[in-house]
């Protein structure tokens, strides 16, 4: 979860006041699904997004980029979001539908130091509300610099091109982190993300699954590194 990212919940769950109405919600998922085929600017890739098997960690959706960011951002996602389908993960378990955009539904905490609180944490890198509109802005595809008058589309690729480019900012982390993974430094690189992401092992969210991260990290980074492999020319 998201160090900084973190509501009281003694106060109903965030309204974003910049977007009136934007967060008024639908039934039902089904619902949802009929309005989102009727809209006529329609992007596929809100309905369309990678699972995987129980146990598995999913592919990313996003195609393309340096394989050993490729599997930090999955090793990432083991521990922030470790489900079949974390694209669509709200803290606590359940699931969305629509990925037109961030939900921002704050969360009740039930456990840990930040027990009492809540969270907007959502899709596979459990973003807030607050940072995916920040690094939107800078990041995303579709960004125009003007994020106070949109929401930016939470659909599968977007999630992660939003984070390839942030994790790909040598600038923002003060050090090359594909070089240093290049060079074997996985738990430097660890050390470095847990002020942001907080259950990578410096954090204060530690889970069942941070012991075995570095784990992780070798299995995807052989996963991506075949691929990269399979796909040159």
């Amino acid at each position: 979860m998201f160090k900084s990212e973190i509501w009281v919940s003694n106060s109903p769950a965030k309204i974003d006041k910049r977007f009136p109405g934007r967060w008024l919600g639908l039934a039902a998922a089904g619902i949802a699904v009929t309005v989102l085929f009727a809209t006529s600017k329609l992007d596929p890739k809100h309905l369309h997004w990678p699972t995987a098997m129980p146990g598995k960690i999913a592919p990313l959706a996003m195609s393309g980029g340096n394989p050993y960011l490729r599997a930090l951002m999955r090793t990432i996602s083991a521990s922030e979001a470790n489900d079949s389908s974390p694209y669509t993960l709200l803290y606590g378990g359940s699931h969305i539908q629509d990925l037109g955009q961030h939900p921002d539904r704050c969360v009740p905490i039930g456990w840990g130091p930040n027990q009492g609180r809540c969270t907007t944490a959502a899709g596979r890198y459990q973003f807030i509300t607050t940072t995916w509109l920040e690094k939107a802005e800078q990041y995303h595809p579709s960004s125009s610099g003007e994020w106070i008058w949109q929401g930016y589309s939470f659909a599968p690729e977007y999630q992660d091109q939003v984070v390839y480019a942030w994790l790909a900012d040598s600038e923002y982390w003060g050090s090359d982190l594909s070089g240093l993974l290049e060079r074997g430094q996985l738990s430097r690189v660890l050390k470095d993300l847990s002020g942001t992401w907080t259950s990578l092992g410096d954090g204060i969210e530690s889970n069942r699954i941070t012991p075995y991260l570095s784990e992780i990290y070798e299995q995807m980074l052989a996963e991506e590194l075949a691929i990269a492999h399979a796909k040159a020319p």
